[in-house]
């Protein structure tokens, strides 16, 4: 299928139904890349964000087994909505709209609609998921963008506490206190090595700055995983409806339990501020 091109006076999209992934995203007043170009550049997670311990879970006292991934020998990662290939329903300069129907027998049975949108300065990814299956199911949803890094990009958003990564990138045990390389309360240039954590007590913003363009992440969740490869030019700032693994902690938090018929959404922005 054909890549898909938006674009008005300040920003420039490209988006493609497989993985129903962008591109790239660039800021045309700044000829600079706001997301670093790629394969995928933004990618929507569904029906759940990065990884469940086991790839198994307790759900109403039955357990649940996830599906295989062809891109992981051991999880469902990042579920499958950023491997299959969507539909298009509209399309024109300012707004694509994707749809997406999936099913596997451990019970997710879905309809997504993940539409992306520019107005003015601002990108907006607004995704719906509805659940189709006679029995309830938990979902939860993310967006994993890649900001383009240079040597003297300034990231800063604020946080409770973090849960550093362990074996095979899960979780450990969630800690009220930040470290040195974990801390992005105050704006700074992210240590360049290996980073991959989520974060509670997000407030739902993030800034990022590049010379002269200043961006503004705003997502209305309080999960926010941030995932750096040393010598890399991007960082991922990935807002989730809930923290990884959550499938497994006590209360499941951030995940929704649909019932047929029922929705959940999540919608984000990035915008240029200057």
């Amino acid at each position: 299928m054909q890549n898909l091109l938006l674009e008005n006076s300040h920003m420039r999209l490209v988006v493609a139904p497989e993985g129903a992934a962008i591109l790239s995203l660039d800021s045309l007043a700044h000829q600079l890349p706001i997301l670093h170009p790629g394969e995928k550049a933004l990618f929507p997670m569904l029906p759940l964000a990065n990884r469940v311990a086991g790839n198994r879970f307790l759900l109403q006292g039955e357990t649940i087994t996830l599906p295989e991934s062809p891109v992981d020998e051991q999880f469902f990662l990042h579920g499958d909505g950023w491997l299959k290939t969507w539909q298009v329903e509209t399309h024109d300069a300012q707004q694509v709209v994707l749809t997406l129907a999936s099913q596997y027998s451990c019970g997710f049975d879905y309809q997504a609609r993940l539409t992306y949108r520019l107005a003015e300065k601002r990108f907006i990814a607004e995704l719906e998921l509805t659940h189709l299956g006679s029995k309830p199911m938990v979902y939860g949803l993310g967006f994993h963008p890649f900001f383009a890094l240079t040597s003297s990009t300034r990231v800063q958003f604020n946080a409770s506490g973090f849960w550093p990564e362990g074996a095979n990138h899960l979780p450990q045990q969630w800690r009220g206190e930040l470290t040195p390389q974990t801390n992005f309360i105050n704006p700074k240039i992210p240590d360049n090595q290996w980073l991959n954590v989520g974060y509670s007590g997000w407030n739902g913003t993030a800034l990022i700055e590049s010379g002269e363009m200043r961006l503004q992440l705003k997502c209305a969740t309080p999960y926010l995983m941030v995932f750096r490869m040393a010598d890399e030019p991007f960082i991922c700032l990935e807002p989730q409806s809930h923290p990884v693994n959550a499938h497994n902690m006590a209360g499941q938090p951030g995940l929704v339990l649909l019932g047929a018929g029922e929705s959940t959404q999540l919608q984000m922005e990035i915008a240029v501020l200057s």
